[in-house]
C-alpha cells in the first residue's frame, strides 16, 4: 500500500510494507508522576497529552499491519553503560539507579522503566533497550530495520528535543525518510516544543517531515 500524507515542508509518501511506527520512550519514569522526569522538577501533564493521539495511531497501525517498535532508555543495574556525565548532572531529588516510587529510576526490569499501561507493547512487537538517547547508539535497531525491510518511519513519543530528535537526526544520516506526528511527541517545555518541530522540517526537510496525527490516520484510511 502507498499512501500519501499533507505534511512540512510538503508530501510524506511511504509505501506500508518498508514503514515503521517507532514509539520512543514512553514509559513510566517520564510519563507518570512519581518517575525519573517529574523529579527534575518537570510537569509530566505536558508530555501525558500525547497519549491519546498516539494510542490512536498505534491502533491503526496494528489495524494496517504497520511494524510497530517501542523503545525504552534506562541502565543495566549495576550502571555500567551510565557515564558520569549522565549519572551526576544536574540537581535532581533522585537519580538514575536511586530507589524510587516505581522502583530504581530508569533501571531495566523496574516498574518505572516499562512502557505505560495505555501504549503496552504486543507481544510480537520489539522493545528496543536503550542507554542513550538516541534509538540506534549501542542498540540492534539498525540491523532490525535492515532485516524487515523498512526504508521510512513514523516517529512518536517523547522528549521532543532530546530523544525524538536524537532518534531522527541517526535516522536521517543513516537514510531513513522520518515523518515526525507533531501531536504524538512531546517536551516538558513549550518552547521547545516548538522549535524542535520548526528544526525538523526547515529548509526544505532537512531532518524530515512533521504533520499531525490527523493527517496521518486520514493516509492510512
Amino acid at each position: 500500500m502507498n499512501a500519501s500524507v499533507e505534511a512540512e515542508p510538503y508530501a510524506y509518501r511511504f509505501d506500508l510494507a518498508t514503514t515503521a511506527l517507532l514509539i520512543i520512550d514512553m514509559q513510566r519514569d517520564f510519563v507518570e508522576p512519581g518517575g525519573f522526569g517529574e523529579t527534575l522538577g518537570n510537569d509530566v501533564a505536558m508530555l501525558r497529552r500525547v497519549i491519546p493521539p498516539l494510542r490512536e495511531v498505534l491502533d491503526a497501525a496494528r489495524t494496517h499491519g504497520m511494524t510497530v517498535i517501542h523503545t525504552r532508555e534506562g541502565h543495566l543495574p549495576d550502571l555500567s553503560d551510565c557515564p558520569p556525565a549522565k549519572l551526576n548532572r544536574g540537581e535532581p531529588s533522585l537519580r538514575i539507579g536511586d530507589p524510587g516510587p516505581k522502583g530504581r529510576i530508569l533501571i531495566r526490569g523496574e516498574y518505572g522503566h516499562d512502557i505505560i499501561d495505555e501504549l503496552k507493547p504486543l507481544p510480537d512487537e520489539t522493545v528496543i533497550d536503550k542507554p542513550g538517547k538516541g534509538s540506534f547508539y549501542a542498540t540492534g535497531l539498525q540491523d532490525l530495520l535492515t532485516a524487515k525491510g523498512i526504508t521510512s518511519l513514523v516517529v512518536t513519543g517523547v522528549t521532543t528535543e532530546v530523544c525524538v530528535h536524537t532518534t531522527v537526526r541517526e535516522a536521517n544520516d543513516r537514510g531513513y525518510e522520518c515523518l515526525v506526528l507533531s501531536d504524538c511527541v512531546g517536551s516538558y517545555f513549550a518552547e521547545f516544543q516548538d522549535a524542535g518541530l520548526a528544526m525538523f522540517s526547515a529548509q526544505g526537510g532537512i531532518f524530515g517531515w512533521t504533520a499531525p496525527a490527523k493527517q496521518f490516520l486520514e493516509a492510512l484510511r
